[in-house]
């Protein structure tokens, strides 16, 4: 069974879509999703507090400034803009594929586990993450 789902974002940050997938998925099996993209990533992080995704957001920035910063003049791919090659390098150190057991319709996440699509650039696009579920 797969379908995909379409994740709207608009400007850095974590999108949860748990509640999109747990409607989706049915039967026990192994649920695997994969993001289509390659400057954004997929989270399973806690969604009970909005302060993580903010200090994840934060963190990863700091981490990986955008081109524009002092630090990070050796790099060459900055035509598409000061957020992209960033964007790159960050779905390079994060997941961008995930797999979650699904138990009796169920997914088999923790009590402040959501599912999270990690976006890394400036403006707004039209995600795609493929979910396939292997019965």
């Amino acid at each position: 069974m797969q379908t995909t789902f379409q994740i709207q974002t608009h400007g850095p940050g974590l999108y949860e879509f748990t509640n999109n997938v747990s409607k989706w998925v049915q039967g026990t099996g192994l649920l695997t999703l994969f993001v289509q993209h390659t400057s954004a990533s997929l989270l399973i992080q806690e969604n009970a507090d909005p302060e993580v995704r903010v200090d994840m957001q934060n963190f990863f920035h700091r981490l990986v400034p955008p081109t524009s910063d002092p630090s990070m003049a050796y790099l060459t791919h900055t035509y598409e803009g000061p957020d992209d090659m960033p964007a790159h390098i960050k779905a390079a150190l994060l997941p961008v594929q995930l797999s979650i057991p699904v138990s009796d319709g169920r997914l088999a996440l923790g009590t402040w586990q959501g599912i999270y699509l990690f976006e890394h650039r400036d403006r707004p696009h039209l995600r795609r993450v493929v979910a396939h579920l292997s019965t």
